[in-house]
Order: C-alpha cells, then structure tokens, then sequence
C-alpha cells in the first residue's frame, strides 16, 4: 500500500430514508356497499448501517464518496397491503474503526470485528394505514399517518491501527528500517526527518509459523500532544498496541532524557498509554565497539527504569534476541 493511499480519517454525511404514508383506502366490491377501511401501513425507511470488513486496512475508499442516503419506505396500499422498507445503505469500514457525531465529537461506537454491524441512522417508521383506525363509532376512518422522516447527521471515521508493537521514537530514530528488516514491509527509507508521514503496518514472522505485528508511527517531537508536528495526528494509533517499544538512537546525546520525553508526550495524550509494557530498543549500535557499548551499559543500568536492549538493524544485531523478548512480552 503506498502512503498516499493510507487514509484514516474522514467525514461523512449520511441520511436514512423516510417512512412511507399510511393509506387511507375504503374498500370497493361489487356487491359490498360498505367494505370498510383496507388500508396498509407504510413501509420503515433504511437505514445507513457500518459495518466492519477484515478485508479493509484504511479509510482510502471514503476519500471521494462522501455522502450516503438510504432509500424511502414505500407508502401502505390496498387490502391492508404493507409498503415495501426502504433499502438499508451500508459502510463498510477497516477493524478498529471509531465513529463519531461531527458536530459534538461524542463517540457513537467502535467497529472490532469482521461483519460487526452498527446502525448509525434509524430509518423513518412507516405510518399506519386506516385499518388501524376502525372503531364501533367511526366505522369508515378516512385518515392515515404520514410517515416519520428520517435522520441525517455528519459523522467522523477515525481508523486506529490493530497491532501488537507499537514502534515509538523521535524522528530518524530508525524505526522505518527496523520494520523493513524484522518484516516484509517496504517503508520509505531515508536520511531525514518526518520521512514516514502514515503509519506502516508490518507482520513479524516468529519461530514455528508464529506471528505478530508491528506499526511504525510517525516520529513524535515534544510538544506532539498539544498539536506540533505529526505525531498529533498518529498517536491515537499507539492506543490500540498491547506494547510500546521505543526506539533511541545510540548517537543521541542523553537517551534517558530523550525516553523521559517520549513518556511524557505519551502520558499529556493519554495516561492510560502509561500502563502499557514497555521495552527500549538502542538501535544504530554497530557504530559503538565493545568499550563504548560496557560503558553506554553502566550508564543506562542507572538512568533508565524499564528493560533495554542493544540492536541494529542495518548489521542485523541483536534482532533475534528483540523478537524474543518481544514475543514473551505479548504471551506473559
């Protein structure tokens, strides 16, 4: 999937349909002077239903189609002949998908599972026919209900990525290339800041046909939670992760101040992110030799207070030791 093709985000109008009319028909036979009231009821309007599909990883297929409308329900006819419902109009949407009132940002509901179906606007209730109006002292109704219109709202998608890691660090960290390396997955890859600008999505290949999957986020900066740079935009993807693995270049001047940072972006978004496991990853430590890296190891053994591991991905270093560790982590 190429970036520009990742959406996850977007807004919709959607509009259910009405019911149809009541009818107000008197019966007319050859022979039967006085048939009486025979009128239907009218139908129920559609509904506009989301409904979750495995088959789908992004909100791309919402980028053009904006605006949904359910059919009208059929008005009631005849010998009490009930009005055909109007046809339901359905979204199909990715799992982990949120949805929400536009106009007062209150969450409807969430769609976790493959053909999960929720109704976001109830179609108009069909009226009732004369039928139903009949009575010992008005024999012959000559009046029906109208059918009740139906809803329209503005709604809001928003897709949080389903993974197991979720890959944290600032920009240039080196998360692309770990995804690339551990995975199929074919990030963009280059020697500058904010090169990732979507979240990628990558399927860890394990001992025994096991698997487990890991999303790169763009890179947070400080200040992500109130807005400033990218990381506002993708850190509702970390939400959904089981555990957070961040990662911090060994060049980077002091890597407990910059972990410390991390944990307080993630902590002014959300202070539940902070009850997820955590795990360090020093990545790019083919540039220290074995002097540099026992030193860099007292250090660390007092400054930082969860488990670490040295890696690099480009010399394929200590990968096998992260997946394990990894998939401990998950299956504890």
């Amino acid at each position: 999937m190429t970036e520009g093709n990742f959406v996850d985000y977007a807004k919709v109008y959607v509009a259910s349909g009405n019911g149809g009319k009541g009818s107000a028909h008197l019966r007319r036979e050859k022979f039967v002077a006085k048939g009486g009231p025979d009128g239907g009821d009218g139908g129920r309007g559609g509904h506009i239903i989301v409904r979750g599909n495995a088959n789908l990883w992004t909100l791309f297929h919402l980028k053009f189609k904006k605006h949904f409308k359910a059919g009208h329900g059929e008005h009631g006819g005849k010998q009490t002949s009930t009005g055909a419902d109007g046809e339901n109009v359905y979204i199909d949407v990715p799992l982990g998908t949120v949805v929400r009132e536009t106009t007062t940002n209150e969450i409807l509901f969430e769609i976790t599972e493959d053909q999960e179906e929720k109704i976001v606007v109830e179609g108009g209730k069909g009226g009732l026919g004369n039928a139903h109006f009949k009575s010992s002292t008005n024999q012959t109704p000559r009046y029906a209900q109208p059918g009740l219109p139906g809803e329209e709202m503005q709604i809001t998608l928003e897709l949080k990525v389903l993974a197991d890691v979720g890959l944290v660090g600032f920009p240039n960290a080196g998360k692309s290339t770990l995804l690339s390396v551990i995975t199929a997955a074919k990030p963009k890859i280059a020697n500058y800041e904010f090169t990732t600008l979507k979240p990628n999505l990558g399927i860890v290949e394990y001992r025994d046909f096991k698997t487990f999957v890991v999303a790169d986020i763009p890179g947070i900066i400080e200040g992500a939670a109130e807005g400033k740079g990218l990381g506002h935009y993708f850190l509702r993807h970390i939400e959904r992760n089981s555990i957070l693995l961040f990662l911090i270049p060994a060049d980077a001047k002091d890597i407990a101040a910059q972990y410390e940072i991390l944990l307080d972006e993630l902590r002014r978004y959300n202070p539940e992110l902070l009850d997820k496991d955590r795990l360090i990853a020093i990545s790019k430590c083919d540039m220290l030799d074995d002097e540099l890296k026992a030193e860099l190891k007292t250090e660390l053994d007092e400054t930082l207070p969860v488990e670490y591991l040295f890696i690099s991905s480009v010399a394929q270093m200590g990968l096998t030791e992260l997946k394990d560790r990894l998939w401990q982590m998950l299956n504890k």
